[in-house]
């Protein structure tokens, strides 16, 4: 197949629109994601990483999709379950398992963990241990590309539980009336911890509030990566375009509890069978070999490579130096009150 993307207009969008070459990089930071999770999973079990931690295995496709037409000088913010936004902006994969392990390698040189991975350099502007919290970092990003007029676009990932929190709609609201470069990605897997989204949110779907701020909302599948690509790319070029921001909900599921301390027990295991039937790598596998884009053995390829990689990231960050106990105040600042 020729670098250039596919011109049936019959295909799905993502092959209409990426080259070869993309729609690979795509898929193996799906397995990237996937990996460094039950990388980050397995390394918690033998004691090596202490605290809690947030996985999102079944939500790469929604990280991915969402992030393809990004360049490095746009913004994100990101959420406690953020690790699969750090890898789709490009993060270093030792970085972050060094910033897990507690080591002076580390984004945040060991002092923030799971929850509060930063990346500046890549526009990566941190998860948020908040629910929400990242909603108004998001439109303060946005508001400064617009007064300098560095044409940059902020994604801001939230979940189905931030759409509750009074920061969701001051959020909107205000990204609305200044008609700011924002899209706000809502990644809806159903439950806010262990409440489902049918008992705790008024609407069906939550990209109905949109209309609520005069902005488009489009609710898509948010395990279909090309379905995904299609609605955020969209909502990228009106948001660079000026002409502000819009709302677009990923539906997706989180194979794994809320948190490590969460048993599932308010779900069925017939639920979590049935979304994980619907992997999002393996539809995005398949339909690239299906398009002849790449072979089944090539997918094998990737998937081998993504494993090496992670297991050189946690060795990387093994190996690493722990902060020293005498810094252990450095980077905490405090403000003297006479």
């Amino acid at each position: 197949m020729p670098e250039a993307a596919m011109t049936d207009s019959n295909l799905p969008y993502a092959l209409r629109t990426y080259s070869r070459d993309a729609l690979v990089g795509a898929l193996k930071k799906m397995f990237l994601i996937r990996k460094f999770e039950e990388g980050a999973e397995e390394s918690y079990t033998r004691g090596l990483i202490h605290g809690t931690m947030h996985l999102s295995i079944g939500q790469e496709a929604s990280a991915v999709g969402s992030c393809m037409s990004l360049t490095d000088s746009d913004k994100i913010t990101s959420t406690h379950r953020g690790h699969g936004h750090c890898v789709a902006k490009n993060a270093d994969l030792g970085r972050m398992f060094a910033e897990f392990f507690g080591k002076e390698t580390g984004y945040c040189r060991g002092r923030g963990g799971s929850m509060h991975i930063a990346d500046v350099e890549k526009g990566n502007l941190g998860a948020n241990g908040i629910v929400g919290g990242g909603l108004p970092i998001a439109v303060g990003a946005a508001l400064t590309a617009k007064r300098l007029g560095t044409g940059d676009v902020t994604i801001c990932f939230f979940g189905d539980g931030a759409n509750n929190e009074g920061a969701f709609h001051e959020a909107l609201n205000m990204a609305s009336v200044w008609k700011l470069p924002v899209v706000f990605v809502c990644e809806n897997n159903k439950y806010g911890m262990s409440t489902s989204t049918e008992r705790s949110t008024s609407v069906k779907n939550i990209a109905e509030r949109a209309a609520s701020y005069s902005m488009p909302g489009t609710t898509v599948d948010g395990n279909d990566f090309s379905a995904v690509a299609e609605a955020v790319d969209r909502a990228v070029a009106r948001a660079r375009a000026g002409e502000g921001p819009s709302l677009v909900e990923n539906l997706t599921y989180r194979w794994r509890g809320h948190s490590k301390s969460d048993r599932n027990r308010y779900r069925t295991k017939e639920e979590i069978a049935d979304w994980m039937e619907r992997d999002p790598i393996k539809n995005m596998a398949e339909m690239l070999v299906a398009h002849k884009i790449v072979t089944t053995e090539e997918v094998t390829a990737l998937e081998e490579e993504a494993e090496n990689i992670i297991r050189d990231a946690i060795e990387f960050a093994a190996n690493s130096p722990s902060p020293k106990i005498e810094e252990a105040t450095r980077f905490v600042y405090t403000e003297e009150v006479a």
